[in-house]
């Protein structure tokens, strides 16, 4: 039975001040549960489209269907809603809040959830054990590794049970075992039937995904299933 799509793109460019066309007519198609890696050099536009098909910028012209849902029509109150309940985003930068503890942090990011104080922390308790840190939940981020840091910015991810995950170069922190290691932790968490679509400059990480994405100069170039 085909799947349902989770993220659509339908011709969509995006122009910044100055002239600089970031996306150029991009269309693609990824279906619920897809797991697909985003490649291309610096500057090729895989940001922009991560961005995009977040919800965190609006495109300048075309289509972006995010969980079933026109994200061009949707209004800021309802694309703040869709990201807070459907989208987890994993980012390079770990973006942790240095005084609150690894619970605290996971907890923090399902503020918008509406969710009560109470089940956030659940949530944010079973999340980080299920990404293995059920023994660093009183740790703060100075007191936790790289790894394991990145693995607190999954759980906040993850906590809120999110139907797609967008994550935008997850191992550019790390070295290479902790980077392996948030890459499996991924391909595992989106296996109970996440849509997971990463970016990365990594060849070895990209081949990997079962899909990939190539992008250059803001177009998409190439789409290989493997």
């Amino acid at each position: 039975m085909t799947q349902a799509l989770a993220l659509r793109l339908g011709n969509v460019a995006k122009d910044y001040r100055g002239g600089v066309k970031a996306l150029r007519g991009v269309s693609v198609e990824i279906a619920g549960g897809e797991q697909v890696a985003v490649v291309g050099p610096s500057g090729s536009g895989k940001t922009t489209m991560l961005t995009i098909l977040g919800t965190l910028e609006r495109p300048t012209s075309g289509a972006v269907e995010v969980a079933g849902r026109d994200a061009v029509k949707a209004s800021d109150a309802e694309l703040a809603g869709l990201r807070a309940h459907e989208i987890g985003f994993v980012f390079q930068g770990f973006h942790l809040q240095e005084a609150m503890t690894a619970l605290e942090n996971v907890a923090n990011g399902m503020l918008y959830t509406g969710a009560p104080a109470r089940e956030r922390r659940e949530a944010a308790r079973t999340a980080l054990e299920r990404v293995g840190l059920g023994h660093r939940l009183t740790h703060k981020p100075s007191q936790l590794s790289g790894g394991e840091r990145q693995r607190v910015a999954i759980a906040r991810a993850l906590a809120k049970r999110p139907v797609i995950i967008l994550a935008d170069e997850p191992t550019g922190n790390l070295d290479s075992k902790a980077g392996q290691e948030v890459i499996a932790l991924l391909h595992t968490l989106a296996a109970d039937g996440a849509t997971l679509a990463l970016i990365t400059h990594d060849e070895h990480i990209a081949e990997a995904f079962p899909r990939r994405l190539q992008m250059r100069d803001g177009e998409l170039v190439g789409d290989e299933r493997q």
